[in-house]
């Protein structure tokens, strides 16, 4: 059964273009060490909520726009491997260099989660 990490983070709107090039990087590291896919989504319709919504739960500045994205893998296992290996990438601790990062870090959060059904 697969499994997918999911990602959310505020991106600065006139830094779009740079979160892309930058998760393009990722995404070629990500594949390299064994991820089966990378997805890249950029806010198109979000609208804050009265209790929560992808704009709250990133605490989102009126110049930014929240993106979110996901790598699916073999399983959690397999996931864990990856991760591992991403992590300990010098590449990947460049690109985490927070001056360079056109998100907020701070503000970004993920998990994982196993696919029970693909409809």
């Amino acid at each position: 059964m697969k499994y997918v990490t999911t990602f959310v983070h505020p991106v600065k709107k006139n830094k779009v273009d740079v979160y892309l090039r930058t998760a393009r990087k990722f995404a070629k590291l990500w594949k390299e060490h064994g991820a089966l896919s990378v997805t890249e989504c950029v806010a198109e319709d979000v609208k804050p909520g009265k209790e929560t919504s992808f704009p709250q739960s990133v605490k989102l500045k009126r110049t930014e726009t929240v993106a979110i994205s996901w790598v699916t893998f073999k399983s959690r296992a397999h996931r864990d491997r990856v991760m591992a290996k991403v992590m300990e990438d010098p590449r990947a601790q460049k690109l985490m260099n927070p001056k360079d990062m056109p998100s907020d870090g701070h503000r970004m959060f993920w998990g994982g989660f196993d696919v029970r059904a693909n409809l």
